[in-house]
Formats: C-alpha cells, structure tokens, sequence
C-alpha cells in the first residue's frame, strides 16, 4: 500500500522581520495590503491559471493536501490518500470541514468540482490536470459522451475513490494544486456569480459580498471555520492591483502597502541597502521565458523554424541581462524548471542552445534564410504592469544587433489583457512566459506547458516522443528513474525550444517598516497569512 509523500525542497523560508510590531508568532487584527493584478477570469479555480486570480484564489480554498512553506506537504481536508497499485486512490477526508457558507465539504465537493473542470464544453483553463484520470478523453472530446470522468466514484460522503488511465506513483503531490480544489453546491447553481463572489473552504473568505472591486482590489477576511495548516495571523489580506511596479515600491517606501512580492527593475540595484524598506533577497523557483508559437510566419514546427528558434536563443547574451538589467537577482537559465526542484540538473543534453554565441546565431539564421527568405519583424509582447520593459528593450536590441533584424518589444497595459489575447491566440507574436510551480516538482514545469493540449501549452507545442517521455515518468516508480526521464524530455525541449528560457528569478522583494513575520515561500510567494502588524 503506498500512502502519500511528497518530496521536500531545500529552500528554506525567507526572510522573518522584527522591526518593532507584534512579537513573532503573535496574531493581530490588522490588514495586510499586498500588490496583485487584476484577475483574468472569474475565481472559479480550475478556470484560473495566471497568478492575478491563482494567488487569491489559493487563500480563498483549501485541496485534500497543502503545501508548507519548504516544498513539503501535509494533509488537509484528506485524512489518508492511500492505493495499493498506484493506479487507484483511495480518498478519506475529514468529516468536519466546511465552506464559508456554512456548506459541509465531502466527497462530492470534489467530484463535482473536478467533473465541472475537466468537462470540455465548460471551457476551464486547467483542465489539462484531469488528464491521468480514467475517462478523461470522452469528457475532453469536443463533443463529449459523458459529462463526468468515469475514473471518480463517492463511495460516501467521506470517501472517493480515483481511478487513474496508468499506475502514477507521485499523483497524489498534484493534489495540493488549485484545480483539485472542492466546489460548494453553491457553484454548480450560476458559476458567473459564484466566480464575482467565490465562497471557499480556505484560510480566507471575501470580506463581503463585491470584495472583488474590479481593477482596484479584492479584500479577504479570516475564515474562522477553516481548519488546516495555514491559519491567519493578521485581520485580512487585501490585494492592491497595481499598473505600474515603481508606483508599488513607492507605496512600500511610505508605508501605504505593506508587502511587494516582486521590486521594480529601477529599484533592483538599490532596494536591499533602501532604510525605508525591509529587503528580501534569496534564491527562488521562478523560471522565466518567452513564448514563439508554433503559428507564427517562420516559426513553424518545422526544419525553417527549429533553426531561427536556435538562432534567437543564440543571439541573447542572458549573462550580460541578469548582471546589467536584475543586478545579478536572476541566474542564467540551464534548463526548462529551477535548481531549488529536486532532481534539477545543469546538463540537459542540447542546453548549450543557451549560451551566447553570435556567429552560431547568424549562421543558424542564414541556413534558416535558405530555406525561407525572412520578412517582416520580430516582436516580444509584455505586460507593462510587471517591471518587464527594461529586459524586452534589452533583449530585442540583442536579438536586432546580433541577426540584423527589425526586433522590439510590444506593450499590453495589463496582465489579463495580455493573457486574454494569448488564451484566444489572437496575439500574433512572440509573448513573455514564466512559471510559478503549482507544486514542488519538475514535472509540474513540463507537462503542463508543454504537453500536447495542455492547459498552459500556450505556444501549442507537439511532440510525440516529449509525450511519451513525460507518461513514462509520471509513471516511473523511483525518484532517480523519474529524474531520469525528465531530462530526456527536456533534451527534446532543447532541440525544439517550445519556448526560449531565460533564467531563474530570485525573490527579490520587500515589507514597508512596521511589517513583522514576513517569510517568502517554495514558489516565491509571501506567506500571506503569517504576516503581521
């Protein structure tokens, strides 16, 4: 019988203040104001998958298991998760949980929950993370036979069982992740008004009906029926949507927020040394990338466009971006996930793509000319709401001086703006990415970004033997035997470069004055709830 365990990282929780308020520990009834950005989606879990909403949302509910702040998990609404082939899950939870409507949580709760998310018809942005359970093909069909996944059964209101298409040794460190959370009754009744104002069984709840105050903020309150490992310390976490990262830095310089998860470029050089602020500053698992897609005129999943993907790795000097533009705050990417993932390596066969080298840039380009002569221009799109102006301007000039070719930045306001083009694939350019793991593992950088279909596969990459390698991992029963497959899936990455890495970020971020029981956790996130003041 294999229960459930989870890997733990290394990377320990940062950072911890004590500037004069509470005492560590200690509980108050303060607000915490914190940045955000203007959630795409109504807050319907499994139909959010940016962090706008995703962040908000992970305070509003809580999974069968919860991630602690090193990477290592902890039941939650499960009291056992357990199998004895690895193939089915047996799901006992506890008995006494409730939704912040007074609503108990049972088997149901998630059944129902995740047939809503991976039914096609519904349309929900994560259902790709339904995909290992039996039946899922039949609901994803886009005209499906079924509107439920035949894989899921209640057996009471405490118990579910999960049947799943292979035996899959680690499923169960998926469980933690937003779109296996549990819906209320109360959902399945008008999903456009439960997304405004979403009733959740996590640490938080809508401090009032129209919380949700839209492009301005959203203010949660305690849930004092909430039962897990993340209680609240403080009276609330409102999240403040900021346009502009230099203006949150200087509503953190006077005091007017009082956590920022990610400083401004123009502050990156000076912020750990600013006495009007708490710095943090330590390693983090954020990757950083940008997209070309697979439709875009040139870059076609083909000879043409394998060779000009390499060219524009080739051209990009990352070393000289991260010293000149972050301050040395990100390190040079050396693979598709982060070194804080267990099993990380910096040899994937074929990432030498990443390393500056002009005259292989303008070679690859000019073998790529002979096949299809080059027209038009090259763009990045971004989010002028994320501090990444500096970094487009500085990489499209690499890309412009080292291929001699028309290449710039393109500008969208916000984040949801952006995504929206790119969840429609209206948008017709290359486009920023980066990837906050859902949970600690290098599968979660690669299946669903790059799976075929995935949810987050945002460039519509395909491959067979990609493919192929991650279902062999995810049903490999040792650590060193999946590590092993993750890397030969990554060396088809390098080959194809679905996306261009760029690097790692670290946590770079900041508490105004004041602020006690700051610590930033495995996904680069402040731990919201144990912030004080």
């Amino acid at each position: 019988m294999a229960l459930l365990t989870v890997a733990g990282l290394t990377l320990a929780a940062c950072g911890g203040s004590d500037s004069g308020g509470s005492s560590s520990g200690a509980s108050t009834d303060a607000v915490i104001n914190v940045d955000g950005s203007e959630p795409q989606n109504p807050l319907i879990p499994s139909a959010t998958n940016e962090t706008g909403g995703g962040n908000v949302i992970d305070l509003l509910f809580a999974g069968l298991i919860a991630y602690e702040a090193d990477g290592s998990s902890k039941m939650e609404v499960a009291k056992s998760i357990t199998s004895d082939d690895n193939k089915t899950w047996t799901v006992a939870i506890n008995t006494d949980w409730k939704f912040s409507d007074g609503t108990p949580v049972t088997s149901k709760s998630f059944v129902d929950a995740w047939n809503d998310g991976a039914l096609s018809t519904n349309g929900r942005l994560s259902s790709y993370f339904y995909y290992p359970i039996k039946g899922f093909d039949e609901v994803q069909a886009e005209k499906p036979t079924t509107k439920t996944l035949s894989g899921l059964k209640v057996v009471d209101d405490a118990t579910f069982t999960i049947e799943l298409n292979q035996a899959e040794a680690d499923f169960p460190a998926r469980l933690g992740y937003s779109a296996f959370y549990p819906l209320p009754e109360a959902a399945f009744k008008d999903f456009e008004a439960f997304g405004e104002n979403p009733v959740g069984n996590g640490p938080y709840k809508l401090a009032k009906e129209g919380a949700w105050v839209h492009d301005k903020e959203i203010s949660l309150a305690p849930n004092t029926d909430y039962k897990g490992i993340r209680q609240a310390k403080n009276g609330g976490v409102t999240f403040k949507f900021y346009t502009n990262l230099d203006a949150a830095y200087t509503d953190i310089q006077a005091g007017n927020l009082d956590i920022l998860k990610s400083v401004p470029d123009s502050a990156l050089s000076t912020f750990e040394k600013d006495s009007s602020i708490q710095p943090f500053s330590e390693p983090g698992s954020v990757f950083q990338s940008f997209v070309i897609p697979e439709t875009a005129k040139h870059f076609g999943q083909n000879e043409e466009g394998t060779l000009r993907r390499q060219a524009i790795s080739k051209a990009i000097d990352r070393a000289q971006v991260t010293d000149k533009i972050f301050s040395g705050t990100r390190t040079p990417a050396k693979d598709f996930s982060s070194p804080l993932m267990p099993g990380y390596s910096d040899s994937i066969p074929g990432n030498e793509v990443l390393t500056f080298d002009k005259a292989a840039a303008k070679d690859l380009w000019a073998k790529a000319d002979a096949i299809s002569k080059w027209d038009g221009n090259f763009r990045i799109a971004y989010n002028g709401d994320g501090g990444h102006d500096a970094w487009v301007n500085a990489v499209t000039n690499q890309i412009k001086n080292t291929l001699g070719i028309d290449a710039e930045g393109k500008s969208y306001p916000t984040f949801a703006e952006l995504r929206t083009d790119v969840t429609k694939r209206t948008i017709k350019t290359a486009f920023r990415s980066g990837w906050q793991p859902d949970y600690p593992s290098i599968y979660n950088y690669l299946a669903p970004l790059y799976a075929t279909g995935a949810g987050s596969n945002d460039g519509d990459y395909s491959s067979k033997e990609f493919d192929t390698l991650i279902e062999k991992a995810a049903a490999e029963e040792t650590e060193d035997g999946r590590y092993k497959l993750y890397n030969e899936a990554q060396a088809v990455l390098m080959k194809d470069l679905p996306v261009i890495p760029l690097w790692y970020s670290n946590i770079s971020a900041a508490a105004a004055k004041g602020v006690d029981n700051v610590s930033f956790n495995w996904q680069n996130l402040p731990e919201y709830q144990l912030a004080t003041k």
